[in-house]
């Protein structure tokens, strides 16, 4: 097949590791032809520009500033997404007829594009879905269901969903979510098509020296969250988790990532420059994924106003490195359900900072062999680009 994967991901080519670079390697490694549509965001000072590959290609399309940056111009930027698109796929892609569109949200706004391929080449479409806007916006009080912004991007959203064909999304809370709030929706077009890695597994024999190089004591349990730090994970609440903890000398905390509420964490490290916990702003991928490596035991946090049953991505590489999971949480996801009957971690609501602490305390003192082994085994079993290949290409080859 020919296939056209339109995401707001950074990707320049498929080399490295992620959902989706590891998914449309697969289809590019079975045959299929993949044309990759992403952002080049205007700070990158980048032209749109079309590069190929083996087996298949990237068109960086220039966009406004969608991350990092102030919610009035991420909002206009979104907006003039699906024109932006649309332009750059009539000239760049316009000899080449899909047999399928693929596309993850964010963004809701490419129903346009969607409509034109699909209308063009009679291709089927497929909506991996990662993300539920505008109702995440107003569960984190960014505007209101009154608001004229959410009318318009609730709107954008309905479409999406008519225009798609398939449905995947990353858990059966998900689905449930996903049907419940929109009667219109053929349910049967709706499934679990969960985050998925190619499993690569490693073991680092840096340990001792990358925990002497951030002095982190060599028998310490190491907890660590990685990934985006916004308003999503609830800073605030990160903070008071962390504060319970200061100064124990079983237990040592590492903070790695950027976002939009990077300087409040920054502002409690700065002032409380306790011995037992480190911030990182970023680190380059390889060296993130050998730094990983060396922990114990990986940390989600969701905030709890969360009405939407998220399904972070980073709890992969957490797995991966046969890491045990504590995830605090809203309790309308069910990561932590799966966390707990898969045996590899613990849950507990983002709003208990006495459970989290609590939870801290035995994970010092119990033996993790058991989970580390259930945590790889588990992603093995339910996660792996292989299963979500079956499930995406059972829906496209189908009548």
């Amino acid at each position: 097949m020919n296939i056209l994967f339109l995401t707001m991901s950074r990707i320049v080519s498929l080399d490295g590791q992620g959902i989706y670079l590891d998914l449309f390697r697969k289809f590019v490694k079975e045959g299929h032809h993949v044309c990759i549509a992403a952002p080049a965001e205007r700070r990158l000072k980048e032209d749109t520009n079309l590069k190929e590959f083996d087996g298949y290609s990237v068109l960086r399309i220039k966009v406004g500033n969608l991350q990092e940056t102030n919610i009035i111009e991420k909002g206009i930027s979104t907006v003039l997404l699906e024109s932006q698109f649309l332009a750059a796929i009539k000239k760049y892609y316009k000899n080449i007829k899909f047999d399928a569109v693929i596309y993850s949200t964010p963004p809701i706004t490419f129903s346009t594009v969607i409509n034109y391929v699909k209308k063009r080449d009679n291709a089927k479409s497929y909506l991996l879905l990662k993300d539920i806007f505008p109702q995440n916006a107003v569960d984190l009080k960014m505007f209101s269901e009154k608001s004229i912004f959410y009318k318009f991007f609730r709107n954008k959203e309905k479409k999406l969903y008519l225009k798609s064909d398939y449905i995947g999304c990353m858990s059966q809370a998900n689905v449930d979510y996903l049907t419940e709030h929109n009667p219109y929706i053929d349910k049967r077009k709706v499934h679990v098509s969960p985050n998925s890695f190619e499993v690569r597994e490693t073991e680092t024999s840096l340990r001792d020296d990358i925990r002497r190089k951030y002095n982190i004591p060599k028998d310490a349990t190491v907890f660590i969250y990685g990934g985006n730090l916004g308003k999503p994970q609830d800073i605030p609440f990160i903070i008071e988790c962390l504060k319970q903890n200061e100064n124990k000398k079983d237990r040592f905390f590492v903070i790695c990532g950027t976002g939009t509420d990077y300087h409040k964490i920054k502002a409690y490290f700065d002032e409380r420059k306790t011995d037992n916990m480190l911030l990182l702003n970023g680190l380059p991928m390889d060296e993130y994924e050998e730094f990983v490596g060396t922990c114990d035991v990986g940390l989600i946090f969701l905030d709890h106003r969360f009405t939407i049953p998220n399904f972070p991505s980073r709890i992969l590489s957490y797995m991966q490195k046969k890491m045990p999971v504590l995830a605090c949480t809203d309790p309308n996801t069910d990561i932590g359900k799966v966390i707990v009957e898969g045996d590899f971690g613990w849950w507990c609501e983002s709003n208990d900072v006495e459970k989290f602490t609590e939870f801290a305390d035995l994970i010092c003192k119990e033996d993790l062999s058991d989970k580390k082994e259930n945590a790889l085994r588990f992603l093995k079993e339910n996660y792996t680009v292989d299963q979500s290949y079956d499930i995406i290409m059972n829906c496209l080859s189908g009548d």
